[in-house]
C-alpha cells in the first residue's frame, strides 16, 4: 500500500458473550456508523478506509448481545463534515433512542446547526488525533457556535496536548467531554502528570470522561492494565463517566481487534456497585445526551 493511501480496517470481531449485560436502558455513548460507499462517499482526505461490515446492521447486533439499547454515533473520520449516514442512522434507530456528535467547521451556518440539533446531534467534536478533522486550533470558534445550542464539547487529543489544553478547557462556557480517557498509555502510573490533568479536568465539575479504554492500553486483550485508571477516574467523578465501545474500532493501538464483551466485562470488574454502574450505563448519558426516561 502507497504511504500516501488510506488505512484499510479490518471487520469488527463478533462480540464474546460478556458476564454480565449491561443494565436496561444502557447507553452505548460512543461508536460510528458506515453505510454503502455508492450512497454515502467516503472523503477522499480520510485517514482510514472503513470495512464495509462496520454498518448498522453488524452494530446492532453487537449490541443485542452486550444488551445496550441506547446510541451516541459520533460522525466518522472518513465522512469529515458530511453527515448524511449519521442522519439517517439516527432515523433507523429512532429519536427517542439516538444522539450523535457533530463534526463540524466555520462554514456551518446557525441554521445548518439548528437542523442538526433538531435530528439528534447534542454535541461537537474537535481532533487532533485523526486525519480529516476539526482540530483544536479551532475549539474556540466551534464553542461559540455551539453554546446557543446547549450543545458540549467533544475533545480527542493525546494526553500530553490535554496538559497544554487544561486551563483553555476549564474558562469554556460550556460542559466538555475527554475521549478515550485522553489516550494517556497505561504504563505511565496514575502519578503522572498526564494522567493527574485528566482527574483534575473532571474534578473541576465541568469536564466528563469516556471510559473507553482500549486505546490507552499498552498489554493485552483483556485490558485489565487499565482498571487502575478506570477506578480512578469513577472514584473521581462517577456522575460524570460515561461508557463507548468505539465500535468498529477502526484505529485501535495494538494488533489484535478489540472484542466488546471483553470491554464490557472490564467495566464490570471496576466496580461491583449496581447503583454506580447503572448511572455510568444509565443515567449519566442520559443526562448528557438529553435522553428521557
Amino acid at each position: 500500500m502507497s504511504a500516501n493511501q488510506p488505512l484499510v480496517s479490518e471487520a469488527p470481531l463478533t462480540p464474546s458473550k460478556p458476564r454480565h449485560k449491561a443494565p436496561p436502558g444502557s447507553t452505548d455513548c460512543h461508536f460510528h456508523i458506515f453505510g454503502p460507499v455508492d450512497r454515502y462517499p467516503l472523503n477522499p482526505a480520510r485517514g482510514y478506509t472503513p470495512s464495509p461490515e462496520a454498518n448498522i446492521d453488524t452494530y446492532r447486533a453487537m449490541a443485542e448481545t452486550l444488551g445496550l439499547e441506547r446510541a451516541v454515533i459520533v460522525n466518522p473520520t472518513p465522512y469529515g463534515t458530511d453527515h448524511q449516514c449519521t442522519i439517517d442512522s439516527l432515523e433507523l434507530f429512532g429519536r427517542e433512542r439516538a444522539r450523535a456528535v457533530a463534526v463540524i467547521n466555520e462554514s456551518f451556518t446557525p441554521a445548518m446547526l439548528r437542523e442538526l440539533a433538531q435530528k439528534g446531534f447534542r454535541a461537537a467534536r474537535v481532533n487532533n488525533v485523526n486525519a480529516n478533522s476539526t482540530p483544536v486550533e479551532h475549539l474556540k470558534t466551534i464553542v461559540k457556535m455551539i453554546e446557543p445550542l446547549g450543545w458540549h464539547l467533544e475533545v480527542y487529543v493525546e494526553g500530553k496536548e490535554l496538559m497544554a489544553l487544561e486551563q483553555t478547557l476549564l474558562s469554556l462556557p460550556i460542559p466538555f467531554v475527554i475521549d478515550h480517557m485522553g489516550r494517556i498509555p497505561s504504563d505511565l502510573g496514575l502519578n503522572h502528570p498526564e494522567f493527574q490533568t485528566l482527574l483534575r479536568l473532571l474534578g473541576s465539575g465541568r469536564g466528563w470522561v469516556k471510559l473507553c479504554v482500549y486505546m490507552s492500553s499498552t498489554d493485552s486483550p483483556l485490558y485489565l492494565e487499565m482498571l487502575p485508571q478506570v477506578k480512578k477516574l469513577i472514584e473521581a467523578a462517577p456522575e460524570r463517566c460515561v461508557w463507548g465501545t468505539d465500535w468498529p474500532h477502526p484505529r485501535r493501538r495494538g494488533p489484535l481487534m478489540p472484542d466488546d464483551g471483553k470491554l464490557l466485562d472490564l467495566l464490570y470488574e471496576s466496580s461491583r456497585d449496581p447503583q454506580q454502574l447503572r448511572r455510568i450505563f444509565v443515567d449519566n448519558p442520559a443526562k448528557l445526551y438529553g435522553f428521557t426516561s
